[in-house]
């Protein structure tokens, strides 16, 4: 009888084997990149402000300079997570983690984001996105080579816990974080704030190889993301980030959005 068990549990340890076949001895799929598009959805992003936002990351990803751009790299795939974020409590994942390897792949993939609708919200986390970005990239289920978190946004961090602290955490795992500052209006609002590319240069960005790229108008929408998400695809691991300022060169406060919030509400 035992016998006939030990039988059974070989037939049965074999046949898995053979159905896992060789993706089954890697647990998880190797990519040259594990890339988090996090996309501000706040109130202060007017409704075709983020319609063009999201019409730009569709269209990145079915243009043929995304899809060579991926099959250049090492291993010719990556994987990405598309997810949109306002205050510190809400973080929404709306194209979950999809393997690109074949440009049918990132078509499938502008597909599925085309067909979601956009939510809007109140407030801004920016350390809230960088958290929750972190927790996307540990379920990814991939073995990345590079892993980057790709912020867009209108405004500064003024909810939740300091800006620099998710960075700086997110910087010591290995993560790269870029970032697109939109400033397609005048900072004349009480939760604007002045040069919010100088501040996501010295607050929001950071890691090996980090860079920005400002919208200043809506026509540069889609060639700034298209632009952007190749040179993340594409950009090999640095030692340092390309953002290297002058030492006597001022900083921005990276309170700056927390402050407008007191002002705000009186305190």
């Amino acid at each position: 009888m035992t016998g006939i068990v030990r039988g059974l549990a070989f037939l049965l340890l074999t046949t898995g084997l053979m159905v896992l076949g060789p993706w089954g001895a890697h647990a998880e799929t190797e990519v040259d990149l594990a890339l988090v598009l996090a996309v501000d959805v706040s109130l202060s992003m007017e409704p075709d402000e983020q319609e063009l936002q999201r019409q730009g990351f569709i269209e990145a990803f079915r243009s043929p300079d995304v899809h060579q751009a991926i099959q250049k790299g090492m291993l010719g795939r990556i994987a990405v997570v598309y997810l949109e974020w306002a205050g510190a409590g809400y973080q929404q994942v709306v194209v979950p983690w999809t393997v690109i390897e074949q440009p049918s792949d990132s078509r499938a993939f502008a597909a599925r984001l085309a067909e979601s609708s956009i939510q809007r919200f109140g407030y801004t986390s920016i350390s809230g996105t960088i958290d929750f970005s972190l927790t996307q990239l540990r379920q990814s289920g991939v073995t990345p080579v590079r892993q980057v978190i790709d912020i867009s946004g209108d405004g500064a961090n003024n909810q939740g816990r300091i800006v620099t602290a998710a960075r700086d955490e997110a910087v010591a795992q290995g993560v790269t974080i870029n970032g697109l500052p939109i400033m397609l209006k005048r900072p004349d609002g009480l939760w604007d704030i002045d040069s919010l590319d100088l501040y996501f240069r010295d607050c929001v960005i950071g890691g090996p190889g980090a860079f920005m790229i400002p919208v200043r108008e809506k026509a540069q929408f889609a060639e700034a993301i298209r632009t952007k998400v190749v040179r993340e695809i594409t950009e090999g691991p640095q030692l340092q980030s390309l953002v290297q300022p002058a030492q006597a060169e001022a900083r921005t406060n990276c309170l700056a959005g927390e402050l407008r919030r007191q002002q705000r509400s009186g305190n």
